[in-house]
This record gives C-alpha cells, structure tokens and sequence, in this order.
C-alpha cells in the first residue's frame, strides 16, 4: 500500500526527497533548498501524518533523524527556508532538538507552521509545552493572525485536533497528574483552551471539548 509520502510527492514536480511533501506546493523550492544542508540519514522519517494546510493535503514526518546542519549552513538560507528547516527539525527525535527548532518557529502566523506546533501540543515533553503555551497566547484575541490561521487550521482537520486533544489528556493523566493534580492547571489544558478559542470563532459555534469528567480521567492512560 502506497504511503502518505508516496500519495503526495509527485515526481515531475519536486524532487524525489519526502520530506517535501510536508509543505504546500508552492514552497517546493525552498523546502527543496532547506534540504539541501541537512545531513544525510541512516534511517528515513518514519509514520507521517496528513493534514490539510491551506486546501492543500501535505505529509509531515511523525520523526526524522537527521543530525542539525551547522550554524554557518543554515545561516546560507533564506529567512523562509530557515523556517521550514526549524518546521522539519521540531519532528526530530531528540525532545531537546525539537525544542530548539520549535522556539523559532512557535510565534509565527504562516499557516504551514500551525500543522507542526499543533502535533508538538499531542506530545509528551513538558517543557515544549510550556514554550507553546507562552507563544500562543495571542490566540485568545480575535483578529490576531495566530488566531486567524490555527483556527482555519483546526477547522479544517477536525480529527487531527480530536486526537490532539485526547492525547494532551493521555499524557498528563499518564506522566504529570502529580504535578498538576488539576488538568485545569496543566499547560496542555491552558494550549487547548486557546486552540479552541481561535476555532470557535472561525466557525461560529463552541468548539467540542474533549477533556473527560474527573471521573473519567483514571481510564485514560
């Protein structure tokens, strides 16, 4: 059966390299270019997931594990391939490298940015966590771009945010209820509270809340 990856890389319009796929086609050239100063891989990205950015179907690797290019190879790029280099790396397989890359991404409004940082909010780290919750905390303003696009976005990948939500639950019943006894203080729940807010708006109606009843939360994990 053909993968994600397979589906969407067309060959007579980009190269060959999958991780292009996890772009809206017209940032094939710079996706292209970012690529060209990562270091080669033993292993090849591994379960991607497929989300809608901009009408337009991508694959983004559930992880890759290329080493970080060098500073000086990364500065040789554009500010916009920079940025879909640090995309690609918020995927690695380091906590620590994903936290890097994600710092210099998690304030950006560009909307092939929302599909990675919203992923990264259905993960288990902490402290990634923490980094999204203080960048997206213009999300509770309409109008603001951050509010506009991850609303668009979760919008139009319902599902996707679904299984976001039920996973931000999963972790902190699984690995921090004993430092947040409250979900409600959990920095995951402050995220979602957020990420609902921007998709409420954009489509008019109160968004589902997937967080169970205390009663609930023991059977999650």
């Amino acid at each position: 059966m053909a993968s994600a990856y397979d589906q969407l890389v067309q060959p007579s319009s980009v190269s060959n390299d999958p991780l292009i796929a996890a772009f809206p086609a017209e940032l094939a050239g710079d996706a292209r270019a970012a690529l060209t100063v990562m270091p080669a891989s033993r292993f090849q990205p591994v379960a991607p997931f497929s989300v809608v950015v901009g009408g337009q179907r991508v694959a983004i690797p559930g992880r890759l594990y290329n080493d970080e290019p060098s500073a000086d190879a990364v500065a040789s790029l554009s500010v916009r391939q920079r940025q879909l280099l640090h995309c690609l790396y918020s995927r690695h397989c380091d906590g620590r490298v994903r936290q890097r890359h994600l710092e210099k991404i998690a304030g950006s409004a560009d909307p092939w940015v929302a599909p990675f940082v919203v992923q990264l909010v259905g993960e288990y780290v902490l402290e990634i966590l923490v980094v999204i919750c203080d960048e997206l905390r213009d999300l509770a303003f309409p109008g603001t771009g951050g509010h506009l696009v991850y609303g668009q976005f979760i919008a139009d990948n319902p599902a996707f945010f679904d299984r976001t939500q039920r996973r931000v639950v999963s972790y902190w019943n699984c690995y921090y209820r004993a430092a947040y006894t409250s979900f409600r203080g959990y920095p995951g729940c402050t995220v979602l509270d957020l990420l609902r807010s921007a998709v409420s708006d954009r489509a008019g109606r109160p968004w589902p809340n997937l967080a169970p009843a205390a009663t609930r939360v023991d059977g999650y994990c």
